[in-house]
């Protein structure tokens, strides 16, 4: 990558500032790509004594980075609290997030990474998206359809076909054509994202025993076979739909590289079990690189110097591989 990383910090409150500084101190540990951080400084201060260094424009963070954590500051700098959140915060989140997705989609930064923010927060200030993954879906100009939130770990790739909405509205959400366009997007992004020429997916069923034929449930005769079909008329190496509870121990996690499941529990419960410190979340479909830690605000050890910095660790570094492998490719959308 040539050009740095644009790291939103999250609701100010949360650990963002926290994991964001200790990333920054095991950047050579790490070989880290230069990234620089956006938010309120006071919200880095409150939580690590560390060097920063405020920057005006994003080139100049791979000068500072060496020496400084560098950080480009939005908003009014207010006191920070943390585990306190307030509107204040939320307020710096989404500036923070709106700046970051626009140096992105610019290219005058190389990726966007995410920090976690309060969605309830977020809402009091008038917040209308599920979460981060759809707002900057539609800041890219992207359907929220056309764009998967996976959840990557070192031996597991997940992806929920619905994501954040009640489950008793899963079966009614679901059809052939999202099942499809999920697929569609799941394979295009590991090529794109993770080099992998011919990927492998498996689609998890929607009831206990993918519906037993139709004894448990009908979900799976009536979009699952189809939407599978289809996908393999299409030339994809897809698979199912099969008993999500079989499909996750290690001899069936070798056998494809990402999981589809029609829920969102149904694929973040293995992710975080197994890769808890190092689960990132990955947007494919969007015309930049976009990942965050595959974790919340943590707001009850905020400021207390608990926070583990690995997810957002890794989600540096697959940003930085993803947008490097793009930009070698010269994939530009």
């Amino acid at each position: 990558m040539t050009r740095p990383l644009a790291v939103a910090m999250g609701d100010p409150a949360g650990i963002g500032p926290e994991i964001i500084a200790k990333a920054w101190q095991a950047r050579q540990l790490h070989q880290l790509q230069p990234f620089f951080a956006v938010g309120n400084i006071r919200a880095i201060e409150a939580v690590w004594d560390g060097p920063v260094r405020t920057i005006g424009e994003p080139d100049e963070a791979t000068d500072v980075f060496a020496d400084a954590l560098p950080l480009l500051s939005v908003g009014d700098r207010h006191a920070v609290s943390p585990g306190n959140a307030d509107i204040s915060g939320a307020r710096s989140a989404l500036q923070a997030l709106e700046l970051s997705v626009g140096l992105a989609r610019s290219g005058a930064a190389g990726a966007l990474v995410t920090a976690p923010v309060s969605k309830a927060r977020l809402y009091d200030i008038g917040f209308t998206h599920p979460g981060q993954t759809e707002f900057v879906a539609e800041r890219c100009g992207v359907s929220k359809d056309n764009a998967v939130m996976m959840l990557a770990g070192p031996t597991l790739r997940v992806v929920p076909i619905t994501t954040h909405i009640p489950l008793a509205k899963v079966s009614e959400t679901l059809s052939v054509d999202l099942i499809v366009r999920k697929g569609h997007a799941t394979a295009r992004g590991l090529q794109r994202n993770f080099g992998i020429e011919k990927p492998r997916l498996a689609f998890a069923g929607f009831n206990p025993h993918a519906g037993e034929s139709g004894a448990i449930g009908t979900e799976e005769i009536d979009y699952f076979i189809p939407a599978v079909e289809r996908l393999q008329r299409d030339g994809i190496d897809a698979a199912g739909p099969f008993a999500a509870d079989t499909m996750f121990h290690p001899r069936a996690r070798a056998t494809f590289d990402a999981a589809l499941c029609p829920y969102h529990d149904q694929a973040l419960i293995p992710i975080k079990t197994l890769h808890f410190d190092e689960g990132v979340n990955i947007t494919l479909g969007l015309p930049i690189v976009r990942t965050s830690p595959d974790h919340g605000t943590a707001f009850g050890i905020a400021g207390s110097d608990q926070a583990e910095p690995g997810a957002m660790i890794a989600a540096i570094r697959l940003a930085a591989s993803a947008a490097g492998r793009r930009e070698k490719a010269g994939i530009t959308a």
